[in-house]
Order: structure tokens, then sequence, then C-alpha cells
């Protein structure tokens, strides 16, 4: 009798770890545990920890609530400016009701992914090119409402969208390096002017005031030989101021000598000076 019992308490407690061991489950933090007996939705979401449900009877499917990062395939189209790009993107998202993201959708990461695709087809052909490779931001934030509408029903949220690379054919990247390069030359023309009418406008200035104060036209003439003096050259460049020129040419001019007998012209003209006579 004895050893009856415990036959059938060692049974017993073999048929309890049993049940034990099916009905335990585990769910970790990022998880949640939606229960589902008998086909039928549990209300209750399982939080992080030990849980138990009823063997072949609930069924738990464990949801992830971390943020999922989802690369968006590269998607082809004509921009509202006719001009083909292929732009690839990605999304950021993340499950906050469990059990809509399980009842409401059949697969809620490849719903987003589509979802992320169309929507990024329908950007490129509402932006122009220009915004597309500058003013990214904005269509950033459009792209993560277009996407977001619908997957809030699935209980996902859309954390960001962020565009990565837009590639353009060959020939529009050359047309393009062409038009920097044109207006890289336009702008280094215009500077030029602006200095060029700068420089004319201090140098008339100086000229003005060197005019006033003729001192300062020599002290810039030292300056200016310091100067190439200073590069050790063999040949010296030497502006010669043209008043000294006439100051020479006037002391060239020298007085007759003395005691040379002069011709009186018959006009009372200056006279012409005769050589002496040699003996």
């Amino acid at each position: 009798m004895v050893e009856e019992l415990v036959t059938a308490g060692v049974a017993l407690a073999s048929v309890g770890a049993v049940y034990v061991m099916s009905a335990a489950r585990v769910v970790k933090q990022y998880e949640r545990g939606v229960v589902f007996r008998l086909g039928r939705l549990r209300p209750q979401v399982r939080e992080p920890g030990f849980t138990m449900i009823v063997p072949f009877v609930d069924r738990l499917q464990k949801v992830n609530l971390q943020i999922v990062t989802m690369p968006v395939p590269a998607q082809e189209g004509i921009t509202r400016d006719n001009v083909t790009v292929r732009v690839d993107a990605v999304v950021y998202f993340k499950v906050t009701s469990a059990a809509d993201a399980i009842v409401r959708v059949e697969d809620y990461r490849f719903a987003v992914s589509q979802m992320a695709q169309t929507s990024l087809r329908s950007i490129i052909g509402k932006s122009e090119l220009d915004d597309l490779l500058s003013n990214r931001e904005k269509l950033n934030q459009g792209l993560e409402l277009m996407i977001d509408s619908p997957a809030v029903e699935w209980g996902v949220t859309i954390d960001r969208v962020e565009i990565k690379d837009v590639s353009l054919p060959e020939t529009m990247k050359r047309s393009m390096a062409r038009q920097a390069e044109a207006d890289r030359e336009r702008r280094a023309r215009v500077i030029n002017a602006d200095a060029e009418l700068q420089a004319s406008k201090k140098l008339a200035e100086a000229a003005q005031q060197m005019s006033e104060q003729p001192a300062a036209l020599q002290l810039r003439l030292l300056q200016t030989v310091v100067a190439v003096a200073a590069e050790k050259n063999s040949t010296l460049v030497l502006p010669f101021p043209v008043e000294l020129l006439r100051f020479l040419e006037r002391a060239q001019v020298a007085p007759p000598v003395q005691g040379t007998p002069t011709v009186q012209g018959a006009t009372g003209g200056p006279g012409v000076s005769e050589p002496p006579v040699v003996p």
C-alpha cells in the first residue's frame, strides 16, 4: 500500500513538473507577451518576467518593443523637374501596442517596409532635385508623416526617417559640375572687379594727397627703392623725377664767356658771339 502511494506521488509530482515546465514562460525586459486562449486575444498583456499560461490552451506570442532600424531599398523615380534619381533611406520605428501589432496586421515589419518604399517614391515625384540635395530635413519630416499615419493603426510609431543617399546620372553630375565651376568663376570675377574698384579709389585718394604734399612722393620713391633692394637683385630700377630733369636742363644753359665780342643784330636783337681769333 505504501509503495503504491509512493509510486502515485512520484507520478503526480512528475505530471506536475511537466505541467509547470510546459506552462512556464519568461518575458524579457524589452518584450511584451500577447496571449491567445483558444484563438481569442486575452486583454491582459504579459509584462516582463516570469509568467504562466494554460498548456495546450493558451499560446503566448512575444513582441519586441526595441527601436528597429530598417533600411529602405533604393527607389528610382523622376523628380518634378524631370530628373531621374535613385534614393534610398532608413526608417527607425518601434512597437507601442503589442496587441495591435499582432492582431491588426499580419507582419508589421513587412507592412512598414512596403509603406516606406511607396512613400519614398511619392516624395521623389513631388520634390525637385535641389530639394533632394539640399533640403533633406524637410523631406525627412514629410516622409515620416506619410509613413506614420497608417502605422499608428498597427500599433507602430515611426521614430525617425532619414534619406541616406541620392544617386544621379553621370550626365547630370557633369552638368552640375560645369554649373558649379561657372558659378565659382563668376564670383571670382566679381570679387576681382570689386577689388580693382576699391584699389582705384584708394589710388586716386593717394594721388590727390601726394599732389598736395610733394614730399610724400619722394618718401614713396624711397620706400620703393628699399623694397626693390631687399630682393637682392642685380638690376635696380630707379624712377627719376621729371622736375629734376628740368632742373638739370636749365642748369646746362651756361652764360656767355666774358671778353668775347658779340655782334649786335640789325633789329637790336640779341647778339651772336664770335669765336676768338687765334694768333
